[in-house]
């Protein structure tokens, strides 16, 4: 953080003295210093607020006069890494003038006034926000717009802003320009604005009966998580966050560590006996643990940063799938079945529900901006929301656990192979998670699909599509020719534009019926040249600019995607008679560089720098039908992951260690480092 600012405009209480002797105003000051601001100011009204945040280089913390905190909650909000601009809220009962806000999936989607919110807010604005770089612009012309009286909506000035502290104002004409905004939520520490000197004696009081530190670790735990994790793993896990911190170690040590464990779980299932596969599973524990430890660290140290983020993430996909290739290996070499095939199931499952919630999470934050849909199938969703909504507001009931563990998340995914595997067999532990997981996405792909009825948001004109679909040249090119040509024929006047979803829904059925045929009657390569062709031609418009994108099931267009390609090369690797141990490894390494895609369109981030030279799902299965074609699916597929592994550890190199080094650093920003998001 490189500026904050103090407003004191419309808070007299800023002038009170506190207990120290120094008034309310210096004792935020001192603390804005120590939660990481290297620069402090004090402005008087909103046209000074604006003048500074114009010359601003960095994030800044803006806070009203009034604010009696933690110093922690102000580091905490300063540091928060779910968003850019983020700002305080809190559950107490709004006081004169204050602004209540109402917030969905952590997002602030209205602020004003209690009496025009009504009964739809969920919380008050607690005085204080910081704003990320690219948002300034915005807060300066809230700011100028809220001192000349007029409250701001889109890019004209209209309205009348609320009455009351200057930095109620503020926020309300910010949240009125559309600007998005994450809510930070105080727990266990203490945030209360106050107006007179009883408030203030109150507040004080209140700081002075809460132990900071032992809080700030409570905190380090998620405030909801699933079964697994909550009680049998973070009701000790503090103990390790706590002893880590004091002896140095940072996140990025902890997930190393995590990462050895579960490797070295990997090798013992791969081993087999039952000594083996009990120390396994005392292992992957272990290794679970330590992947819920570095989050904590993070949060506890306030570590945060985008590469740690991004670590995280494909840390745990990548420990996860290196045991399903321990379990296989183990299962197939004792002789309990082909356990690669079940090992090469269960990780292109995992990896096409991983790339729909992606998605489903991306509707549904873009769907907070908008208003409902109303009537007939809407009805249902819409029923089907409220009754999500009242189970999560509940986290004490049986339904909230429930729904939590249906779900099937990751801590549930490791305990029910740590215990198969030390009370069977790896082959057992395989197919439990087969089994438990395509449950579990037929439960959260039914109800899904019936909210995304009622939201109906067409989420992919929202991002960069092309990009997050993986389209390569030959699916460009197709498209093009595509559109040409149904716009020439009378198919085009009678069914209008193809829709997206079933474009790629055509695809996914092509790919299961050559797998079938690959399986019942391996050894012919013909169809593995002809299909793809076919494939490409019904997915090619599935996304595309100029194509219908307003569908209710466009989200599940490159989930859809991800499975097409994934069972194509594996019906390649199948007829081409490629070791199932080769084939594991080619999807793996496709799964990599997905999960890449989604860590970047979660937090926000632009292509990898070699994203082109991945080729996209076209180009690379385009060069698996040729290899089939020529009867070289072996050579190919090898060649190919080889290619594609070097190609994402060059664009993993350029885009953390390269580009990064190379960038210009702006004073008071600190560099990035091995923190990782609360996720």
């Amino acid at each position: 953080m490189t500026l904050a600012i103090v407003l004191t405009l419309g808070a007299p209480a800023g002038s009170l003295p506190t207990g120290t002797g120094a008034t309310l105003t210096e004792r935020l000051t001192g603390q804005l210093r120590r939660a990481g601001a290297y620069d402090v100011r004090v402005a008087d009204d909103l046209d000074e607020l604006a003048a500074l945040v114009g010359a601003a280089t960095g994030p800044v913390i803006v806070s009203g006069a009034d604010l009696v905190a933690h110093t922690a909650v102000l580091r905490h909000l300063a540091t928060s890494p779910v968003g850019p601009t983020v700002a305080l809220v809190l559950t107490d009962p709004p006081g004169a003038g204050h602004a209540v806000v109402r917030e969905e999936r952590g997002q602030v989607v209205d602020a004003g006034p209690p009496d025009r919110l009504d009964d739809t807010s969920t919380g008050v604005f607690g005085g204080a926000l910081r704003i990320g770089v690219d948002d300034l612009p915005a807060l300066a012309a809230a700011a100028r717009a809220a001192a000349a009286g007029v409250l701001p909506v889109g890019t004209a000035a209209v309205g009348t802003p609320p009455a009351g502290p200057a930095v109620d104002r503020l926020f309300a004409a910010l949240t009125a320009l559309g600007t998005l905004t994450f809510a930070h939520r105080v727990r266990l520490l203490v945030a209360r604005r106050v107006t007179d000197r009883a408030g203030l004696a109150a507040a004080e009081a209140a700081l002075g009966g809460v132990d900071e530190d032992a809080a700030e670790l409570r905190l380090s735990v998620k405030e909801r998580d699933d079964f697994f994790a909550t009680f049998l793993v973070s009701t000790w896990s503090p103990h390790l966050v706590r002893a880590a911190a004091r002896i140095g170690l940072g996140p990025t040590a902890i997930t190393v560590l995590s990462v050895l464990f579960a490797v070295t779980a990997a090798v013992l299932f791969g081993i087999g006996g039952r000594s083996a596969l009990v120390g396994g599973a005392v292992l992957l524990y272990l290794g679970f643990v330590l992947d819920c430890v570095d989050g904590q660290l993070a949060r506890y140290t306030r570590d945060f940063s985008a590469w740690g983020g991004w670590l995280d993430t494909m840390a745990d996909r990548a420990k996860e799938y290196l045991v399903y290739a321990g379990l296989g290996f183990g299962a197939t070499h004792a002789g309990l079945g082909n356990g690669w095939a079940v090992a090469i199931a269960a990780m292109t499952l995992q990896t096409v529900r991983h790339m729909t919630d992606t998605w489903y999470g991306a509707l549904h934050d873009e769907a907070a901006h908008r208003p409902a849909r109303t009537g007939g199938v809407a009805g249902v969703g819409g029923r089907l929301n409220a009754a999500s909504t009242r189970v999560q507001a509940d986290p004490g009931s049986v339904s909230y656990w429930l729904k939590r563990t249906a779900a099937f998340p990751i801590g549930e995914r490791w305990a029910l192979i740590a215990l198969t595997a030390a009370l069977f067999n790896p082959m057992v532990s395989l197919v439990a998670v087969l089994v438990c997981g395509t449950l579990a996405f037929a439960y959260t792909g039914a109800l899904r699909t019936l909210r995304a009825r009622w939201m109906w948001v067409p989420v992919l004109e929202t991002v960069d599509a092309t990009l997050h679909r993986d389209d390569g040249p030959l699916v460009r090119a197709g498209s093009v020719r595509l559109r040409a040509w149904w716009a020439s024929t009378s198919l085009r006047r009678a069914l209008g534009p193809p829709r997206p979803m079933p474009a790629a829904a055509l695809a996914v059925v092509a790919v299961v019926a050559l797998l079938a045929l690959a399986l019942v009657g391996p050894g012919t390569a013909v169809p593995a040249g002809r299909w793809p062709a076919r494939s490409w031609c019904w997915s090619a418009p599935a996304g595309r600019p100029g194509w219908r994108t307003a569908g209710h099931l466009d989200w599940l267009v490159p989930a859809a995607l991800r499975a097409a390609e994934y069972l194509f090369a594996i019906a390649v690797g199948v007829l081409g008679d490629v070791p199932p141990w080769l084939i594991f490894g080619y999807v793996f390494v496709l799964t990599l560089h997905h999960y890449d895609l989604t860590a970047r369109l979660e937090k926000r981030q632009p292509a990898p720098p070699l994203h082109d030279a991945m080729l996209g799902w076209d180009g690379r299965s385009a060069l698996l039908a040729v290899a089939s074609f020529v009867g070289s699916a072996r050579i190919g597929m090898a060649t190919l992951g080889t290619y594609l592994l070097v190609v994402f550890v060059g664009s993993v190199v350029l885009a953390w260690v390269v580009l990064p080094a190379r960038a210009p650093r702006t004073p008071g920003v600190p560099a990035g480092g091995g923190g990782r998001s609360p996720a």
